[in-house]
């Protein structure tokens, strides 16, 4: 346990320094081609929901294996060698530093009234459609963003990779990946991406809760109480269509005393999300950074709430 903790808590600083350089190999380029290798040759006929549930089972058992035998060797050769390499195949699965860039490269055309540059930006890091959106809910786009994957990208494979080292951080990211990419309610993967999407859903379960009460932890509310605040929390985070993208969402638009939520449009059709927060303040791009802030206390505060459970853990089964 000691030996995840140290490699965690490299890993979360080798992704501050670091992030994802695009031209470096990354598990995740290899995952997705492996989906999608299988998408191609099993998402026709029928059963498709079996082929897709035998998709997901089988890129998991391929990622756990590799990790655990590569990581496995590595300890076996130094204790040191283990912890370095299972450091780095960790910091892969974390995306502060990435998820951070991407906000700002929406905040600063907008500082600078470039409007088409960051609907562009967005456009990037969103699936609606960006085009003609205005300054507002350019913000409300980027909010969300950041909001929602706080926990998708960070505390949850900080979550994973406690108990489990960077095996299990593989396979969270390996079930994030196959719903990110299978797991949508269209024609094409409604049956085949079925298992994709719960397994995402229940690894996020408990990992998006405690992002919020962290997110709630690290940041005073903006013309509202802490208790207010966490109502509004309470109320709203089960208005979104996922089980767990809403408890990141409701607590910023908490926090920042905004309003969440509203009209997308995918592909030229409208699709309206249920509205989070009570809009005290109007969305301005002042609130793109103050999410960012949120997301990196969040992260910090998670990580040594990890470290210091690890720790705890490892002293109670020595005393017992």
């Amino acid at each position: 346990m000691n030996a995840h903790v140290t490699a965690l808590a490299l890993a979360f600083l080798l992704d501050l320094a670091i992030g994802d350089p695009p031209d470096w190999p990354h598990p995740v380029k290899w995952i997705g081609k492996m989906i999608s290798f299988l998408d191609r040759r099993w998402n026709r006929g029928s059963h498709r929901k079996l082929k897709g549930t035998a998709m997901v089972l089988a890129v998991i058992g391929m990622v756990y294996i590799t990790g655990f035998f590569l990581v496995s060797l590595c300890y076996h050769i130094h204790p040191v060698a283990g912890i370095l390499v299972e450091a780095v195949i960790i910091s892969t699965t974390i995306a502060q530093k990435s998820l951070g860039e991407a906000a700002r490269e929406v905040y600063e055309p907008l500082r600078d009234g470039d409007l088409p540059e960051a609907r562009k930006k967005l456009s990037y890091i969103v699936g609606r459609d960006t085009l003609g959106l205005p300054e507002a809910e350019i913000v409300r786009g980027t909010v969300e963003t950041v909001a929602e994957n706080t926990s998708d990208g960070i505390t949850a494979p900080l979550f994973w990779g406690l108990i489990g080292g960077a095996p299990l951080a593989l396979v969270y990211r390996a079930v994030n990946t196959c719903d990110s990419m299978v797991g949508y309610q269209n024609e094409r993967y409604r049956e085949y991406g079925w298992a994709s999407a719960k397994l995402d859903d229940l690894f996020n379960w408990i990992p998006a809760r405690l992002t919020a009460i962290m997110m709630m932890c690290v940041m005073k509310p903006v013309k509202t109480t802490y208790r207010h605040a966490w109502s509004v929390l309470l109320r709203d985070a089960k208005k979104h269509p996922s089980p767990n993208s809403g408890w990141g969402e409701a607590t910023v638009a908490a926090l920042l005393g905004i309003r969440l939520g509203g009209v997308n449009v995918y592909q030229g059709k409208k699709s309206y999300r249920m509205e989070m927060g009570e809009g005290l303040e109007n969305l301005n791009i002042d609130h793109i950074m103050q999410t960012v802030t949120i997301m990196k206390r969040t992260s910090l505060v998670f990580l040594l709430l990890m470290m210091i459970g690890g720790v705890a853990c490892e002293l109670a089964f020595t005393w017992i």
